[in-house]
């Protein structure tokens, strides 16, 4: 049996041959000056109303204009906002796309997420990755050129420490005998693997709960996801793990609008929307959730189309309970 089978969160968002939608905070239109971080609860509970399963936030420190990406995170930092949002709805998952464990010492994301579980029980989804930004690795001292292993000790860490009653590690981050976490997780923690994080797909097949990856047309997002596909059934057969994207979404206002290809994702009307979103579904995402960064029209406009004309075509699985 899975160790997910009563995770109420996982469930409502996860389903083979399924799919479920979500978002990308922040909900805003903005390309490439900060956003502003206007009415964000106000239009996380109006996802949360119509059924959305997800939503999603980046761990970045510094604006870095010559990284070449606009993106700015959510401006705040990740934990304390994904607590913040939490605590103003009541069941929507929250998931971390993602956290850059480098960069953040494994034994205080144990402590961290733990506490995010006990809080809001079964709603957070940790993405995991080894991080790209050098302007954060340099502001921190971490060396960016040794990502790939700062990555994998941190994963072991992270796992023993979460999951072992008085662990004994011995790791470069640090030691740990005759004491243990407080507190504990009272479930546990769907862990995705974000990327590559600087590893083969043989790792992260074997490890980790599922795969994020990036936006990418359906034909070679298929062959991806074909071939991890395999690998996790090599190590785990029988297992189900979930493949999760972002999507970048410019939604028309004419319904009837054909797609165009925009940077990470595409602009296009809510009819052929859901025909490409049934195209993701068939090639195997489990959960996708969009970015409306480049949106030409008021967000919360194009949340309620989504919530009342797209969403009903790829519903929640189950009718979580709330939680207050």
């Amino acid at each position: 049996m899975s160790k997910f089978a009563g995770h109420y969160g996982f469930q409502r968002m996860f389903q083979q041959g399924k799919m479920t939608l979500g978002f990308h905070i922040p909900l805003e239109a903005y390309e490439w000056e900060p956003p502003t971080m206007e009415r964000q609860v106000e239009l996380v509970q109006a996802a949360e109303d119509y059924g959305f399963t997800g939503i999603w936030l980046r761990d970045v420190i510094l604006q870095d204009p010559a990284f070449g990406d606009p993106a700015t995170g959510q401006i705040y930092d990740m934990m304390i906002y994904l607590t913040y949002l939490a605590a103003k709805t009541k069941k929507i998952a929250f998931g971390t796309s993602s956290i850059v464990l480098p960069l953040r010492h494994p034994l205080r994301v144990a402590k961290e997420t733990a506490t995010i579980e006990n809080l809001f029980p079964q709603r957070l989804m940790m993405g995991i990755s080894s991080g790209d930004r050098r302007a954060d690795f340099h502001g921190l001292n971490v060396p960016h050129e040794q990502r790939a292993e700062l990555f994998r000790d941190g994963y072991d860490y992270l796992q023993k420490v979460m999951a072992e009653e008085f662990p004994k590690i011995n790791s470069p981050y640090g030691m740990i005998n005759g004491a243990n976490l407080v507190p504990k997780s009272t479930a546990p923690i769907p862990t995705f693997i974000t990327g590559y994080s600087q590893q083969t797909m043989d790792w992260f097949a074997q490890n980790g709960d599922g795969w994020i990856y990036y936006p990418r047309d359906p034909y070679n997002q298929a062959h991806a996801i074909q071939e991890w596909r395999e690998l996790v059934q090599k190590y785990h057969p029988g297992v189900f793990k979930p493949f999760i994207q972002p999507l970048h979404l410019d939604l028309a206002e004419n319904p009837d609008e054909s797609v165009t290809p925009i940077r990470l994702g595409y602009r296009v009307g809510r009819k052929m929307l859901v025909e490409l979103l049934a195209l993701y579904q068939e090639i195997g995402v489990n959960h996708l959730f969009f970015a409306l960064f480049p949106s030409q029209r008021p967000i919360d406009e194009v949340i309620d189309e989504l919530g009342q004309e797209v969403l009903p075509y790829f519903p929640a699985h189950i009718d979580a309970p709330e939680r207050v």
